[in-house]
């Protein structure tokens, strides 16, 4: 699809703040609450943490031992202590050292663009719940208006009624109507509430005086090039190709350099030997080291190699098939702001029609063809008309942020 230049602008009658290509995430975590943002902060620190101790397995520890004990079997009491340092470190496993560094590289991505999708699938319901709060502002200015006009045309009936140029049932439809107009609006207010209560659920900001964002569009090639469930995809095909070089190196020849030292000391120690005591207290000290090859042989070897490599292969094709479902979505926001524009259109047309109608009726209305309740009527649907086009206008916007919710300006 070619590239929508035509810029979506809002006049609202409050402030609006617009995403450039320049955007900075700072701005946007300012919708969610300081608690939230603390635990997003708390996910990536761990992620860090996890991917250093993944990135880091391969150094084996490093074994301590000590131990001391005392008995006495005999006349003096006996005392031994002794204390080791071993270590059993790998030094080559086929690749293994080295895909699983990258292993851990790869998954700390990974990891960090799993947390990315779920603080903008947060910040995005934030934003979207204030633009609806702000838009349920404008439908209550639009229905008040029309209990005006429901008003207006309960008196006219009431007036012809008691001049006997209407019968009762016309007087009844009037009041029911103004009756649903009235509940419509409680509905209405009851629905901003709840709208409200989840928005201060998510961030820390008072709706009155928060400003919703402005939001550009931005073509197919933008959103799919610059989309992070798509880096995620990716971020996860790297991950499970280096979790299937380890699994191959698993099984593969290895290497490790062994060394320690050893130290024991005894005192007390006594013996019988020809009918006689003997002291045999010692102390003792000494170094090993050496290596250790490893050649596994496992029946299930190639079944273990062949399922991560399916793992791999499925996080391709899954990548694909997101990329279809955005591509998917790119198209149904863009029909849907097609058609909001349609209705925008309308309101606009409708506005034209209106103001001619209410020039045409003040005219009429001062040569007395027309009524007080005439005017009223046209200037509150001319009202109407406009209120619509802003209300039409949030539509869009909340379109445009399914796809913010996934576009990360400069890619980054």
């Amino acid at each position: 699809m070619k590239v929508l230049k035509l810029s979506l602008l809002l006049f609202l009658g409050f402030s609006s703040t617009t995403l450039f290509a320049n955007e900075q995430e700072s701005d946007l975590n300012d919708y969610i609450s300081q608690y939230k943002q603390q635990a997003f902060e708390y996910d990536y620190t761990k992620n860090s943490v996890e991917g250093a101790k993944l990135r880091d397995s391969w150094i084996a520890p490093l074994q301590l031992n000590y131990s001391f004990s005392r008995s006495k079997p005999y006349e003096e009491e006996q005392q031994n202590e002794s204390a080791a340092i071993k270590l059993d470190q790998p030094i080559f496993q086929s690749g293994g050292i080295y895909y699983g560094i990258k292993f851990a590289e790869a998954n700390r991505r990974y990891s960090d663009f799993s947390v990315d999708v779920a603080k903008r699938k947060m910040i995005k319901d934030a934003v979207a719940l204030l633009m609806q709060i702000k838009q349920s502002e404008l439908k209550e200015q639009k229905q008040h208006l029309l209990i005006k006009n429901s008003e207006i045309n309960l008196a006219q009936k009431k007036e012809e009624y008691l001049s006997g140029k209407l019968d009762s049932g016309f007087l009844d439809n009037a009041i029911i109507q103004r009756n649903i107009v009235i509940q419509t609006l409680y509905d209405l207010q009851s629905a901003k509430e709840k709208l409200i209560t989840q928005f201060h659920s998510l961030s820390d900001l008072d709706y009155k005086k928060a400003t919703i964002p402005h939001l550009e569009f931005i073509s197919a090639k933008q959103f799919l090039g610059n989309n992070i469930v798509l880096k995620q995809k990716a971020a996860e095909i790297e991950k499970n190709r280096y979790a299937k070089d380890v699994r191959v190196a698993k099984y593969l020849p290895r290497l490790n350099l062994t060394a320690g030292y050893n130290w024991s000391k005894s005192s007390g120690q006594q013996i019988y030997a020809g009918g006689t005591l003997f002291d045999s207290s010692n102390e003792l000290h000494y170094y090993d080291y050496g290596f250790r090859v490893n050649i596994p042989l496992d029946i299930n070897t190639f079944r273990d190699i062949e399922s991560a490599k399916v793992d791999y292969l499925k996080s391709k094709v899954l990548k694909e098939d997101k990329k279809r479902q955005l591509k998917a979505l790119f198209e149904q926001v863009m029909h849907n702001i097609k058609n909001f524009n349609q209705k925008i259109k309308l309101s606009d047309e409708n506005k034209k029609l209106y103001k001619k109608l209410l020039r045409d009726t003040k005219e009429l209305y001062a040569a007395g063809y027309k009524t007080q309740y005439d005017v009223d009527t046209l200037q509150n649907s001319l009202k109407i008309q406009d209120i619509d086009t802003k209300i039409y206008a949030i539509s869009k916007q909340l379109e445009l942020l399914n796809l913010y919710e996934m576009y990360v300006n400069g890619g980054e």
